[in-house]
């Protein structure tokens, strides 16, 4: 990390640096002083903005002097930190007497500086969407086959090429069959010794006879011939040498089997008629996302075909299996497709919106106290009745699952932004009510699900209490330099290690801090090269939020999803393919988000999910030989926590400040390529 350029500061001789005036040091003007430096990166990040001053100091005369960015360096006299070169500052001894030990204490000017923002823990509505892709196929229900009834010959086909779209009674074929001859034959037979008989005495002879009328007619009825065609059988006398062959539905020729002048046997199938008005959606859904998933769900969708239009469809079927090779289950959509504008094997981009309740279950209130078809979920009803589809009962939608949710049901939820995570912990900082000074206190909390922009809480807090949304990591840091519990050091006691701690081994200019994950045993080179493609496309991704040009950013957006979507998974074998499917997902929908999103700040927050994804990626499955030589970076002052990112060269271009601060950062390791 660079030092701060053209920083004001008192004069300094050529041997060494002036030391503070001495005097005393007052509590809350070190911390103005420390919160300053933490808001503007003016000590970390190099501020270009150099007429923004701490306020007058009074002299100091603190015994321990610390750096702001690496708490655990101590030092008895004042001077530079050993790591990043920024000035110590002193270590005030707190005055916080009878707070909570995770307690701290600020002036209001101190805490407008530090850019401290508070948020009601609330209770409401609130939904978690799901982002899917899959493509259209066929209705099986729709599917239609004309096959042969009789062994016979096809004289004449009239529907000689796949995709005529046909109506119910057209013909489609002509067939020469002597069954169907000698058939017709009995019939016409039958016919004329019924005839005879009308003025025989007996009644049992007349009635006998008119059943085998009958039985020659239905004879010809099952094998194929409609009531018109046996009507013109009786009418001519004689019978019909080629039979012609209907449609028995409308639809689409999807498939024809068979060719002119073959011969064919019962059950031979002739023709595929798939009728389109319906199709359905087949979606691809982790694991993960099962939860959030039911039956008769409603889901949004796009198609690359109809760029800016959405469709609708419902949930009607979730394989009960899951597919042990892509680790995904099928979800299938009813759909609407009148307009025939939907083809099968077009890919589809799903959104799902799962309202979720304070036990983190999916809802949808607005079928509540409705009555579906169990096999149709598009056909609802306010009343009890009969599937307009299938004929089957309809069923309450409470009992599939669908329900109103009480006011008391609503669960508590606090903003993403305001909860610290580390491994398997989170912790708040919650304002306390009644006092004199802003006061904020640390606070382990239980999260549930994430909702968007939200953390469902289980457990730690209370509706109505206030919660740091921004700034928190500002108020950690001080906690940690004060040695008190903190995020980091729950404990409380000695400061933790910073992020730019030196690493024994590591190459001349590496930090430790992000180390990384033990690989996966057994993934092929095809795999790792297909991997390393995204290499070229992220880099245009950093380079381009570095310099500030949200343009160029999203015009390689799509270049990165590009080179995702030709990575074949099939390569992995499953443990392999598991530590895959984590992160595809992530590195997909932040690649969308980029493209998508207007503004640069938008951006740069999808940027540090799909670099966390992608570095995470390369150090399970590890960089190709053909890969360039990249080095990690790591900013704490990015999004408060902290953030990485990707880089071939080893001068520090922040994608999330930009020019703003642009060397802000440290290089903390290197991805050697081979090194799997």
């Amino acid at each position: 990390m660079t030092n701060a350029p053209d920083r004001p500061a008192p004069p300094r001789t050529p041997s060494k640096r002036a030391k503070p005036r001495g005097g005393g040091f007052s509590r809350s003007v070190v911390l103005v002083a420390l919160l300053v430096g933490l808001a503007l990166g003016r000590f970390a990040c190099g501020s270009s903005s150099p007429d923004v001053r701490p306020p007058e100091q009074a002299p100091a005369t603190a015994s321990v002097w610390t750096c702001s960015m690496h708490p655990q360096i101590r030092a008895s006299e004042p001077g530079l930190c050993p790591i990043c070169s920024m000035d110590l500052i002193p270590v005030s001894g707190s005055d916080d007497a009878g707070l909570d030990p995770r307690a701290l204490s600020m002036s209001a000017h101190a805490a407008a500086l530090a850019e401290v923002v508070v948020a009601p823990v609330e209770q409401r509505a609130v939904s978690r969407e799901l982002r899917l892709v899959g493509k259209v196929t066929f209705d099986e229900t729709r599917l239609s086959y004309i096959t042969a009834w009789v062994p016979s010959r096809l004289d004449r086909l009239y529907v000689d090429y796949t995709g005529i779209s046909v109506r119910k009674g057209d013909h489609m074929a002509e067939v020469y069959s002597p069954d169907l001859i000698a058939t017709q034959q009995q019939l016409l037979q039958a016919i004329a010794t019924e005839r005879r008989l009308q003025e025989s005495p007996v009644d049992t002879v007349r009635s006998r006879q008119a059943g085998s009328v009958k039985s020659a007619r239905d004879r010809l009825r099952l094998w194929g011939l409609n009531a018109e065609q046996i009507d013109e059988v009786v009418a001519r006398g004689e019978p019909l040498e080629l039979i012609t062959i209907h449609s028995p539905v409308a639809g689409i020729v999807v498939h024809k089997n068979a060719l002119q002048g073959e011969y064919v046997q019962t059950g031979t199938r002739i023709y595929t008629i798939a009728d389109l008005t319906r199709v359905w959606v087949q979606l691809d859904a982790y694991e993960t996302d099962l939860a959030w998933l039911h039956y008769g769900q409603q889901v949004e969708f796009v198609s690359e075909a109809w760029p800016g239009e959405t469709f609708h469809g419902r949930v009607s079927f979730i394989d009960p299996v899951l597919d042990d090779r892509t680790r995904t289950v099928k979800v299938r959509l009813n759909v609407d497709n009148t307009d025939l504008r939907l083809k099968p094997e077009m890919f589809v981009r799903a959104t799902v919106t799962a309202p979720v309740t304070a036990a983190g279950r999916p809802i949808d209130p607005e079928l509540a106290d409705m009555w579906m078809c169990p096999m149709h979920p598009e056909v609802v009803s306010v009343s009890a009745g009969e599937c307009s589809i299938c004929g089957m009962d309809l069923a309450p939608t409470e009992e599939l699952g669908f329900r109103s949710v009480a006011a008391e049901e609503l669960p508590l939820v606090i903003p993403s932004t305001a909860p610290l995570i580390t491994g398997k912990r989170a912790v708040v900082y919650v304002q306390l009510a009644g006092t004199e000074r802003p006061t904020f206190v640390g606070r382990d909390v239980t999260l549930g699900p994430r909702a968007g922009d939200w953390y469902v809480v289980y457990d730690g807090l209370v509706a109505g209490e206030l919660v740091v949304t921004h700034g928190a990591f500002k108020i950690d840091s001080e906690l940690q330099i004060r040695g008190a519990p903190s995020m980091m050091n729950p404990a409380g006691g000695a400061a933790p290690p910073g992020h730019g701690h030196a690493t024994p081994g590591a190459e001349p200019g590496d930090h430790g801090g992000a180390h990384a994950p033990l690989p996966v045993a057994g993934v092929p080179d095809a795999f790792r090269e297909q991997l390393g493609a995204l290499v070229g496309p992220y880099l245009e991704l950093q380079q381009a939020l570095a310099a500030d040009e949200s343009e160029a950013a999203r015009s390689a957006a799509p270049r990165f999803s590009a080179a995702l979507g030709q990575i074949d998974m099939a390569l992995l074998d499953t443990p392999a393919h598991s530590a895959w499917m984590e992160r595809a997902g992530v590195l997909s929908d932040s690649a969308q988000q980029l493209s998508a999103e207007p503004g640069i700040e938008a951006q740069r927050l999808a940027f540090r999910s799909l670099s966390a994804a992608l570095i995470g990626a390369l150090d399970s499955f590890g960089p190709a030989h053909s890969t360039q030589r990249l080095a990690v970076f790591h900013c704490s002052m990015a999004f408060d926590a902290g953030a990485d990112w990707l880089q071939s060269n080893d001068e520090a271009a922040n994608p999330y400040f930009g020019a703003t601060m642009l060397r802000c950062g440290d290089r903390v390791r290197v991805l050697e390529a081979g090194a799997h």
